[in-house]
């Protein structure tokens, strides 16, 4: 398995210890919004799971079919895990609603609060680890599930303050109150992960630093070359194309244009991390003084 597998997986290990550890503070209270929080996780689970698929299938080398290979698996994967916290959101909201209509007393919730909070200290950490390896090796899927165990955090923080104000005021509605108030973050949460994954499924073209990053380096690598023009990019998962035509004279030979392509793909791919470089080859008389000059 790849190092982003191995971490999906793990974090899919990660959320069945989490889930079971919430569902054990809530069969000690009974407290809507520990089942709530209890429930958000299960989706958490079952999102690390689609990443692992998703990322096994990315993982896959092009073929015949899909020529420029399966990184979008990453989007899709992605999608999928925005829609279950929109879901996990609507069913905390719905058990709010239940909690508002007909509070309930809490029990044990000095011991159900300590099981919920390491439970909490457990995702935090490992959120906080995934989100940093997940934007190092560019994997959308892992930087979806890492937002994911984060809304899970902030989810679990919302729940223990809910819990911990009915026992300070006596006000059972408080409870499902916070839970409600916390969903609605979730709802954000899920949508900003949907908008994003979005972007990358419509061939979002990559930051504009990177962009003059590889404009320099095509400068930079391409000695006896007159211009490059029409530089494009776009991002699949963790990969990222580049194309662009590169401008030599027209009395050059063949060897000699294809060893100056061979430095640039050779410095754009050093330096950008998954980079899928072509170029097109034209003629000095095809230059449009408008492009990256080379010198």
């Amino acid at each position: 398995m790849t190092r982003t597998e191995k971490a999906a997986l793990l974090s899919a290990a990660i959320g069945v210890l989490v889930t079971a550890l919430k569902f054990a503070a809530f069969w000690l209270t009974g407290s809507i919004a520990l089942y709530s929080d209890a429930l958000e996780s299960i989706i958490n689970v079952v999102a690390a799971v689609c990443a692992f698929v998703a990322l096994r299938v990315a993982a896959q080398p092009a073929d015949d079919d899909h020529p420029y290979g399966h990184h979008k698996a990453e989007y899709f994967s992605a999608v999928i895990e925005g829609t279950l916290i929109i879901v996990a959101a609507l069913l905390i909201l719905r058990e709010a609603y239940q909690g508002i209509v007909t509070p309930k007393a809490i029990d044990t919730p000095v011991i159900g609060l300590a099981v919920n909070g390491l439970a909490t200290v457990i995702n935090a950490a490992w959120g906080w680890v995934l989100l940093r390896r997940g934007r190092a090796w560019r994997s959308p899927a892992l930087v979806a599930d890492a937002r994911h165990v984060i809304a899970d955090v902030v989810t679990s923080g919302g729940v223990i303050v809910g819990v911990a104000l009915v026992l300070l005021t006596g006000v059972l509605v408080l409870d499902p109150l916070v839970a409600g108030l916390v969903a609605l973050q979730i709802l954000w949460s899920g949508w900003t992960m949907m908008r994003d994954s979005i972007n990358g499924l419509m061939d979002q073209a990559a930051s504009p630093e990177m962009i003059q990053k590889i404009r320099e380096l095509i400068s930079m690598h391409g000695e006896g070359a007159l211009e490059a023009h029409d530089v494009r990019t776009r991002h699949a998962g963790s990969a990222t194309f580049v194309d662009f035509h590169l401008v030599v004279p027209g009395e050059m030979s063949v060897a000699n244009s294809h060893a100056i392509c061979d430095r640039i793909e050779d410095g754009i791919e050093s330096a950008v991390e998954g980079a899928v470089v072509t170029i097109h080859v034209e003629p000095g008389d095809k230059a449009k003084a408008r492009g990256v000059p080379v010198i």
